[in-house]
């Protein structure tokens, strides 16, 4: 769940990115990317406040989730390929391989959260078909809020469930 909460601040700051008046697309691009790196030590300080566990070392599917996460790195080749080939897309395609990523998740967490949310990767192909980058962060951040609000209801479900 904190690494969702963070994926919030994540998009404002991309958001922020694409709303600075800087004409070159390949310089919003970059800082894009640059954006992206404070996740997970955000991630940690927000497990911190919300007193969520940052990584379960009891779970024996702790390490297929990280196999999950892993993944994300092997699409940085994609992202590195849509920069300077289809740089006005590249946006897109970061919020289609972000949202791809989650459907295995809602698998190993049981969480129908997860699984439905993996259609962002539909909904910004369209968004993007029909506007611009910058209404595709918005419509991240709130896909992020509301992502946030069903998992923390999912878990208190959950864990009233459990008791």
């Amino acid at each position: 769940m904190h690494i969702i909460i963070t994926s919030v601040f994540i998009w404002c700051l991309v958001l922020l990115v694409w709303l600075l008046p800087i004409k070159n697309i390949e310089s919003k691009n970059m800082l894009t990317f640059f954006v992206l790196t404070p996740l997970l030590p955000f991630s940690y300080v927000v497990s911190k406040i919300v007193k969520s566990e940052f990584s379960s070392k009891d779970n024996p599917l702790n390490k297929l989730g990280l196999l999950f996460s892993m993944n994300q790195m092997l699409y940085i080749l994609i992202h590195m390929w849509v920069y300077p080939t289809v740089p006005d897309k590249m946006l897109m395609v970061m919020a289609i391989i972000f949202g791809a990523h989650l459907m295995p998740f809602g698998w190993l967490y049981k969480s129908r959260a997860y699984s439905i949310m993996s259609v962002v990767s539909i909904t910004a192909l369209i968004i993007v078909v029909k506007f611009n980058s910058i209404v595709l962060s918005i419509v991240m951040i709130v896909f992020e809020i509301v992502f946030s609000i069903w998992l923390m209801f999912e878990n208190s479900t959950s864990n009233s469930l459990k008791s």
